[in-house]
């Protein structure tokens, strides 16, 4: 052994990293979410993990956050970063290749992101996200907005997550409201009331004190309380753009109806000032403290930055590790085995061809089939699979003229068997 002192086996905070069989689960969840998105004719996506850091801030958005690459030497050290979302590297990759793409542009992107904030419940320095975003030239049809929630809809229920929300909202039935109420700055207002769930009402009375009339704060305070369309028309604010807020937004209600889990909710308004008319925030029920576990909204221009065409869009994020992380630390992830084989092969004294032939022989017919590593007690070699959780362990023959043999961890029967015609163990 080396004299080198240990260095203590801890992983850095706010990177997750699974046991085996955690993983099998993440992995199993992440097939499913792909296969949802593959339903609805949306096509995979990969950016690199890092962009020149002049694309990441060209928004202006959590530039604070990013986590800025550089090498020991040369003239890129400190001009590249690791992306903090996957709506910027999408802004670039539809600009570079405009021409190329057929648009409506209906993309999925399921990958990792950084964001260099303190880690907290539900929230990490690393983490994946499932996007979907639809960017067409010039205009994007309405029914995308109400498609986008009904994907989301279908992968949360898969997953048999605990009860939540899709909550839906306008911008333009915010900002419309706040004209009609006089307010000279609505994105301000907007941006203030995006942290009622943080701060609660009197906390965002408190920041609009000073910035409105008493009327107005009880006004805008009385929005975010609503649940329902109609009751906002009888409040008697009037705007132009509020008619078609609230037009926007019944249609896509309308649309979703048949989901009660998607309700409208006037306080949700997703501070980011990107959002330009529908916006959603998915919430568990249980936890409304935890953060959102998908969000997004429509955009008036995604590559204004990169390109001179306007390319509005509607997109939403499952935040899949905040979902997963809460799952797994309520026990209710319903974990199982911390492999992938259906099936262990034994392996006899003096008789690996035979075992390695049998292995290859199930692989074949499309088993996920491991071979013991050395000659073992069979004893031995069954108490491995057990541990790992391979529900099944084949005996080949152990000397010629025998019958192959298989063993139901499950239940011990074991029986006589043929490598071609087994059927057993598949899901």
């Amino acid at each position: 052994m080396s004299d080198q002192p240990l260095v203590r086996p801890v992983p850095v905070g706010g990177f997750p990293e699974w046991l085996p069989h955690v993983r099998l689960v993440e992995l199993r969840w992440l097939d499913r979410i792909r296969a949802a998105f593959e339903r609805y004719g949306f096509c995979s996506i990969e950016t690199p993990s890092v962009e020149r850091m002049e694309v990441l801030v060209a928004k202006g958005e959590t530039s604070k956050e990013v986590y800025a690459l550089g090498r020991a030497q040369g003239e890129e050290e400190g001009q590249l970063g690791l992306h903090f979302d996957l709506t910027v590297p999408l802004a670039r990759y539809a600009a570079q290749h405009f021409n190329e793409l057929v648009f409506p542009f209906k993309r999925y992107q399921v990958q990792r992101v950084w964001r260099g904030e303190r880690p907290q419940d539900g929230r990490f320095r690393e983490f994946t996200q499932c996007d979907l975003d639809v960017i067409n030239v010039d205009d994007v049809p309405l029914h995308f907005d109400a498609e986008l929630p009904r994907i989301v809809h279908e992968v949360l229920t898969s997953l048999d997550l605990p009860a939540w929300t899709i909550n839906v909202n306008n911008r333009k039935v915010l900002q419309g409201f706040y004209e009609g109420l006089g307010i000279a700055d609505p994105v301000d207002v907007i941006r203030a009331v995006d942290k009622i769930d943080k701060i609660g009402a009197d906390g965002v009375a408190g920041l609009l004190a000073d910035r409105l009339e008493p009327g107005q704060v009880d006004a805008v305070l009385e929005l975010a309380r609503l649940r329902d369309v109609e009751a906002v028309r009888r409040l008697g604010v009037r705007s132009a753009l509020l008619d078609e807020g609230l037009a926007e937004l019944d249609f896509v209600l309308r649309e979703l109806s048949d989901l009660p889990e998607v309700v409208v909710d006037f306080s949700i308004a997703r501070g980011l000032d990107y959002y330009t008319g529908t916006v959603y925030e998915g919430k568990f029920a249980d936890w409304p403290e935890y953060g959102a576990i998908c969000s997004g909204g429509r955009y008036d221009d995604l590559a204004g930055s990169f390109i001179r065409r306007r390319l509005p869009g509607v997109g939403m994020s499952i935040g899949f590790s905040r979902i997963f992380a809460k799952m797994l630390s309520a026990g209710l992830l319903g974990t199982g085995p911390s492999t992938p084989a259906d099936v262990l092969v034994v392996l006899p004294k003096d008789r690996r061809q035979v075992a390695t032939g049998t292995a290859k022989a199930l692989r074949d017919r499309g088993f996920n089939v491991e071979l013991y590593h050395q000659e073992d007690k069979v004893a031995k070699q069954v108490r491995y699979a057990s541990r790992k959780g391979v529900p099944f362990v084949w005996f080949p023959p152990f000397e010629d003229g025998r019958p192959h043999e298989v063993k139901d961890l499950a239940t011990g029967e074991q029986t006589a068997v043929d490598p071609a015609t087994w059927s057993r163990g598949r899901d």
